[in-house]
């Protein structure tokens, strides 16, 4: 896996911008009021790798001029990422509109609920031809980075994606993908067969994937073991299927995922595993109490790519992106509020104890 030592960015996203509304602990149905967090799977990195790691990122994405994305704007220019909008004009009424996503914490026994509000979306109606790769590369962007949330949109929008990995590609960056394999987002765009014959066309441009062993199975149709019958903290699921991957996908080099045993909404036993070029390696586990687990998957990718960027060995590089995402479930919201020095105290087996 060879990586630009320089460029104008770093890390560079492609996907959709969202706002979350968050009652807390209280369930939707009896909410009073909501916290408004500004998401996205693919903007999370960017936000924290700028945020955290204090890294050059972008993302390339749509927005709405009307109040809610000035809202959703002025949270990206907060957390220190440069943007490449496809602008569209709102009508007043029916859109086209930024996303919103649905999300009540849980508590104990009681799970988190999402649901969405995707209607009419800008971020759906990007297509091939809506940016400008040669001039957003010129300076040089290291690594490219995109999802199969974004993938799931519209029919256009995983065509843009493969523009956007050629494009990368021919730039020398490194390409990844998080599959996030989202059942209701594939429902609505085709089901299943739809998912795996899209997603299998993208990593086909993929030197980094992110996914567990479900990802894997339903997301790219891969054959496996049976994951219900394993324990979620035990690795070999997902490295039984890496043989399969090294097989059918000679381009990807490394595959990364979260291992999360869920006690209680609140109480997770957490690790995390990385495949890289044939070697395997493993975080160690710990308990977490958990806040707000929505963006954990995305902590975790964040410290990852961190950690190669940054040219540290792939263990650390892997304890990295294990103790930020450990730590960005013990703040509400969906990006970081983590520092640097915080991550690698974790990573390094730091404890809790109060620092003076």
């Amino acid at each position: 896996l060879t990586i630009p030592v320089s460029g104008a960015l770093d890390f560079l996203s492609l996907g959709a911008l969202i706002h979350r509304l968050d009652p807390g602990v209280i369930p939707f149905r009896k909410a009073s009021q909501c916290s408004i967090h500004v998401s996205g799977g693919e903007f999370n990195c960017a936000a924290n790798l700028a945020d955290c790691f204090r890294l050059k990122t972008g993302i390339a994405t749509a927005m709405v001029d009307y109040p809610i994305g000035e809202l959703i704007g002025e949270r990206v220019r907060a957390m220190g990422v440069q943007p490449f909008y496809k602008r569209f004009a709102h009508d007043g009424v029916r859109g086209p509109n930024m996303a919103t996503v649905y999300s009540d914490q849980g508590h104990g026994v009681r799970a988190p609920i999402v649901f969405y509000n995707r209607s009419n979306e800008a971020a759906g109606m990007l297509k091939p031809g809506d940016f400008n790769w040669s001039e957003i590369f010129a300076g040089g962007v290291r690594w490219f980075h995109s999802g199969g949330i974004f993938a799931a949109l519209s029919a256009t929008t995983p065509e843009l994606i493969i523009e956007g990995m050629k494009a990368a590609k021919a730039a020398g960056a490194v390409t990844s993908f998080d599959l996030n394999y989202r059942a209701k987002l594939w429902q609505v765009s085709g089901g299943l067969d739809k998912a795996q014959e899209t997603l299998n066309r993208i990593v086909e441009h993929v030197d980094v994937l992110v996914g567990n062993e479900e990802d894997l199975q339903k997301g790219l149709g891969l054959t496996g073991q049976d994951v219900e019958s394993h324990s979620k903290l035990d690795p070999g699921a997902f490295l039984g299927m890496m043989e399969e991957v090294a097989s059918k996908l000679p381009n990807v080099k490394a595959v990364a995922t979260t291992l999360r045993e869920v006690h209680s909404t609140n109480r997770h036993s957490w690790s995390a595993v990385l495949w890289l070029e044939g070697q395997t390696y493993q975080a160690k586990t710990i308990e977490l109490d958990v806040i707000d687990r929505i963006g954990g998957g995305d902590g975790f990718a964040s410290g990852l790519i961190y950690g190669m960027l940054a040219g540290k060995d792939p263990q650390t590089a892997l304890n990295l992106g294990w103790g930020h995402g450990a730590l960005l479930t013990t703040y509400p919201g969906d990006t970081t509020m983590a520092t640097i020095k915080e991550v690698e105290a974790v990573a390094s087996g730091g404890s809790a104890r109060v620092q003076r």
